[in-house]
């Protein structure tokens, strides 16, 4: 084989590889920050419901409520066994092994009648543990008052408490459990999605420039205006007439599209825990800072002069005391231009030795001045 035919036929081979070699280079490129609208919406209508009651835990080791503490508990009591035929009105009850408990629980959109849900379980009284009980049956009821659902079952909890003599060990919160699966749904929630011939997404977190581009590719997606925007928060969408599916399918073939979210220039500052949070688009004009705290730090180490052998004196103790001022002179005064990015800006700061704490207050400074562009939200 001549060197002109095994030219030839490597000249392909390397076409291939460097081909290859383009597209693990574009793939290989950072994604912009797009997410579904599914992540970004929510449905109006297509939401959890919060229910709440109250019960009675039982077979307790010992750690139940005391019933001349919690007289709610014995008055339970004694209302329980009533229903089962016995009659304990005037008696003393002394029981340590029921404990007085609220139950909660969220009702999933779209429950149907005999759906499982999970339920948490919190001590109201004195008791020490809920380690071991059991839940009796407890209605569970919404706010309009009506019972959707029924609790019971065995309490797993995820700390104990062990109690001695002379010691005694706690690890978690032993007065509050849950039930996986412990609640059954009773009663559903009308709503029938499909049937809708319009709705309304309702945005996490309310911005118009993100709320015009989910309509501009909503409508893009349906091929017409079905879309429109209400507001910053909301998004209607009407079901088209061309469209040979109904609200569910369009719903679903919405939630897949993605779009990229815009997001207003924010700090976010939590002062007691000293934690930051600057946003992507926060942006700060020229400015000149300084920071620097005068700091003194008084030492004290005191002396034991003995006295010589033999002699009258008594040990005796001589202060020693050292004072150093620290006024930070190496701190000097940094220059941020104007237009400057996040990474810049942390970056910035980070030189001049700056803590967290310190942090929080020259970005409030910086914000006093007008040259934070930027909202400073403290929690």
């Amino acid at each position: 084989m001549t060197f002109s035919h095994c030219r030839v036929k490597i000249l392909p081979l390397l076409m291939e590889v460097c081909t290859g070699l383009f597209v693990i280079l574009c793939l290989a490129q950072p994604a912009q920050s797009i997410s579904r609208i599914k992540d970004i919406t929510d449905v109006e209508g297509v939401r959890e419901n919060q229910l709440i009651g109250y019960g009675l835990v039982v077979g307790l080791d010992g750690t139940g409520d005391s019933l001349n503490n919690a007289p709610f508990t014995k008055q339970s009591l004694t209302a329980m066994l009533e229903r089962m035929g016995i009659n304990t009105r005037g008696a003393k009850l002394r029981t340590a092994n029921v404990a007085a408990v609220m139950v909660t629980a969220d009702l999933p959109p779209f429950s149907s009648q005999g759906t499982r849900i999970d339920v948490t379980i919190s001590a109201l009284g004195d008791a020490r543990s809920l380690q071991g009980g059991t839940l009796l049956v407890t209605p569970l009821m919404g706010a309009d008052g009506e019972v959707y659902a029924v609790a019971q079952g065995a309490i797993s909890i995820g700390g104990f408490n062990v109690q001695g003599d002379a010691a005694s060990i706690t690890r978690g919160v032993s007065t509050v459990g849950r039930i996986a699966n412990g609640g059954l749904v009773e009663r559903e929630i009308p709503f029938i999605l499909g049937q809708l011939v319009s709705l309304r997404l309702s945005l996490r977190n309310p911005d118009l420039t993100t709320a015009s581009r989910i309509v501009k590719t909503i409508n893009k997606f349906i091929g017409s205006k079905s879309a429109h925007l209400t507001n910053p928060a909301t998004i209607t969408v009407d079901l088209p007439e061309n469209y040979d599916r109904d609200m569910v399918q369009l719903l679903t073939d919405i939630e897949q599209l993605r779009v990229e979210p815009d997001m207003k220039a924010k700090v976010v500052i939590d002062e007691r825990s000293g934690i930051i949070v600057i946003g992507r688009d926060v942006r700060v004009n020229t400015v000149a800072i300084a920071q620097g705290n005068l700091t003194v730090i008084i030492t004290e180490k005191p002396k034991v002069v003995q006295p010589l052998p033999f002699s009258a004196g008594e040990t005796a103790i001589i202060p020693d005391t050292k004072i150093a001022v620290n006024d930070n002179a190496d701190h000097k005064l940094a220059i941020l231009d104007e237009g400057i990015t996040l990474r810049e800006l942390v970056d910035g700061l980070n030189a001049l030795g700056i803590g967290p704490r310190d942090m929080i207050s020259i970005l409030q400074s910086i914000k006093a001045a007008g040259a934070l562009q930027a909202k400073i939200e403290i929690m």
